[in-house]
């Protein structure tokens, strides 16, 4: 006799940080906040480019939704 599959993903566990991040992806208007900030994001002539306006974006909601300082 052969056991039938459940068809169930237990390879992906729900951690807060990915509830969180899915959260935010479906509440945040990403495109609509960078086009705001975009004209006054610097860019770069010289020396080391810039990071990613997205990046910064998110790890600074980041920083809010977790309640953490700059250094942590």
């Amino acid at each position: 006799m052969k056991q039938q599959p459940l068809d169930v993903d237990l390879t992906c566990r729900q951690t807060r940080k990915r509830v969180f991040l899915a959260e935010m992806e479906r509440t945040v208007p990403w495109d609509a906040l960078l086009a705001l900030i975009a004209p006054h994001a610097p860019v770069a002539r010289t020396g080391r480019p810039p990071f990613a306006l997205e990046s910064l974006l998110r790890i600074h909601f980041l920083q809010q939704g977790y309640g953490l300082s700059d250094v942590a």
